[in-house]
């Protein structure tokens, strides 16, 4: 099985939409996904997600399942030096590179910075969200970190969604700390990031990262990559 993430085009926040270039970059997207064999495509309920899902969906002639646990994960941790509330995954390098238990995949959402927020409580809901959602299409998560193969498959399945709850789901699968790909990794808008199955024991599947924040459709269009939700230039070579 593939697991296939893609990131909404450049946002308009305030419109919860896309801009002009979100558009274009949708329309470029959905020539990429035109070519993929799917399985099944769910997306996020939220604005920007639905709207450059809706591009793919109409060049390609499918429907997508809409699942709320795929929206973006907004919520928010309280910032003790700046005091005031900021998104659980937008926090200062500063409060986090040297913080070990941030670090652990079995920690990060315990420490008092995420509790300020109950942010173990919200992540355990898009884990259960995405784990029932894997055991549909054959794969059961067990109290191992690695999932059960009831009916192994070689289905590409494709979420619309966003880059701090892909974070998220990333690190559920792979065992790293949210707060480190978060803090440490970067998907551009419209950018895919491709997880696939590795079942080298019979029965037994673990997800390996194949591709992150791919975003090679628009650069041989000739389109730039935004670099909404990055604080430098982009590499553009």
């Amino acid at each position: 099985m593939k697991l296939i993430f893609i990131r909404h085009g450049d946002p308009d926040y305030e419109k919860d939409s896309l801009t002009e270039k979100g558009w274009r970059e949708a329309e470029i997207l959905a020539d990429r996904v035109a070519g993929w064999d799917i399985k099944q495509i769910y997306c996020s309920p939220l604005g920007r997600a639905q709207d450059t899902c809706s591009v793919s969906l109409k060049k390609t002639g499918r429907e997508a399942v809409t699942c709320d646990w795929l929206k973006e994960f907004y919520y928010r941790i309280w910032d003790e030096q700046e005091q005031q509330w900021t998104i659980a995954w937008d926090f200062y390098p500063r409060d986090f590179n040297h913080r070990d238990d941030l670090h652990d995949k079995n920690l990060w959402a315990d420490t008092e910075i995420m509790k300020s927020g109950d942010i173990a409580k919200h992540a355990q809901e898009v884990y259960e969200g995405f784990d029932s959602l894997l055991l549909k299409h054959g794969y059961k998560r067990n109290d191992k970190g690695f999932y059960d193969v009831i009916e192994h498959n070689d289905d590409n399945i494709v979420f619309f969604c966003h880059f701090g709850v892909t974070a998220l789901l990333v690190g559920h699968l792979i065992g790293v700390a949210a707060p480190s790909i978060w803090q440490g990794m970067m998907m551009q808008p419209t950018s895919i990031t491709v997880l696939g199955s590795e079942e080298r024991i019979p029965g037994e599947a673990s997800f390996r990262v194949q591709v992150f924040g791919d975003a090679t459709h628009l650069i041989q269009a000739g389109e730039p990559v935004s670099p909404s939700g990055y604080f430098a230039e982009l590499f553009e070579g």
